[in-house]
């Protein structure tokens, strides 16, 4: 019975550590996802504001669609090292999009979301 206790309790001790890394990364895998939902729908919310203010905006409405990148730069933060191809990361192309009206990183931003499950936040 000794030999039988010896034998059982690390191997249950093992499984009780083997459960919590698979729980600890159930957690992490639901945190990742929800922050790439937030970058995808705030990008989708400075896409629809760039697009309302048009060309010949007055300065309110500048005002309204840099708040809008504001938020959209900040959910992009906890995934800026995250690739989307072309050997720039999620930062860089969020930038180039954002600052520099780059219509090919903006269609590598809007690509990551869709490869993540949500294109359907993005236009």
């Amino acid at each position: 019975m000794v030999r039988v206790l010896k034998a059982v309790v690390p191997v249950l001790a093992l499984v009780a550590v083997a459960a919590g890394c698979s729980s600890s990364e159930g957690r992490d895998a639901e945190r990742l996802t929800a922050q790439r939902e937030n970058y995808c729908t705030q990008l989708g919310a400075w896409q629809k504001a760039r697009n309302a203010a048009g060309t010949d905006t007055p300065k309110s409405g500048y005002d309204d669609v840099g708040a809008v990148a504001q938020d959209a730069f900040l959910a992009m933060r906890p995934l800026r090292d995250e690739p989307v191809g072309g050997g720039r990361t999620l930062a860089e192309a969020t930038v180039a999009a954002m600052n520099n009206r780059d219509s090919e990183a903006e269609g590598r931003v809007v690509q990551y979301c869709g490869d993540v499950g949500f294109e359907t936040l993005t236009r």
